[in-house]
């Protein structure tokens, strides 16, 4: 019995091990190929270089969708984590008619393709008004969004000691002292985890900004455009760096996350 056990723990873990090379393996090569000497991607390298950074640098089309990319994801987050964080706390500290399902149907712009949300949220801008522009984007990756930030600050809540804003409260705190004194300093690591990874997957979108951008492209959207030919070594450093910076990201977030 227990030679099967250890038998089919090792088989699994092999398994997993394929599955994660089969997933990253790919990742690398890219990673590889940016430092490729040569305009052609084939293995092995013949030299690196940094040459292709410095080219994509002077791309000004992809500098300017990285811009685009980058005010999007910043104010989309900012005002995701303004409308999760209110939430959050508007559900922990009020118990009201259909709370359980608000909480459960607050996840479903994550869990909907998002070629269906986009064309739900293109169908609803234009019925009450909002032009496909940047507004229209911003407004679209907000909503999903919030689905990022309200689950996790209200998981957090419900694990904080509500004595403590009794407590406040008791020694004459209003609500709002309570909650910018006592409440938001002890989840902010959920905060700022949460805000992490909604700035990673606004950078990454790609359905939902395709159906609203409009004129302007995403650097998603700029990149997607470039590869139609044949991937290019600048589009393979600008997705290593993309790679980089989100990876990062998400390893702070997931520390955040553990230390709540």
């Amino acid at each position: 019995m227990i030679k099967r056990k250890h038998l089919s723990t090792g088989v699994l873990t092999v398994i997993g091990i394929l599955i994660l090379l089969f997933m990253y393996i790919p990742i690398i090569v890219v990673v590889l190929y940016a430092f490729n000497a040569d305009s052609v991607n084939y293995f092995p390298m013949r030299g690196a270089s940094f040459k292709w950074f410095a080219k994509m640098a002077a791309d000004d089309d992809l500098i300017r969708s990285l811009e685009h990319s980058l005010v999007i994801a910043g104010i989309s987050t900012g005002v995701a984590c303004v409308l999760g964080v209110t939430g959050g706390y508007g559900m922990y500290r009020f118990d009201f008619p259909g709370k359980s399902f608000m909480n459960k149907l607050v996840m479903l712009p994550l869990i909907l393709p998002g070629i269906l949300t986009g064309v739900a949220l293109l169908t609803f801008y234009q019925a009450v008004g909002i032009h496909q522009g940047m507004m229209a984007v911003i407004l679209g990756h907000s909503t999903f969004l919030i689905a990022t930030v309200l689950p996790q600050v209200y998981s957090r809540l419900q694990q904080l000691d509500g004595n403590i804003i009794e407590a406040a409260e008791d020694l004459g705190a209003t609500s709002s002292q309570t909650f910018f004194h006592v409440v938001l300093p002890n989840i902010q690591t959920a905060i700022i985890s949460s805000a992490l990874l909604s700035f990673t997957l606004s950078m990454d979108e790609i359905p939902v900004t395709y159906f609203l951008n409009g004129i302007f492209s995403t650097l998603p959207i700029q990149i997607w455009g470039m590869t139609r030919n044949g991937i290019t070594p600048e589009v393979n450093a600008i997705s290593s760096l993309i790679f980089i910076i989100s990876l990062a990201a998400i390893l702070i977030s997931n520390m955040l996350s553990k230390e709540d």
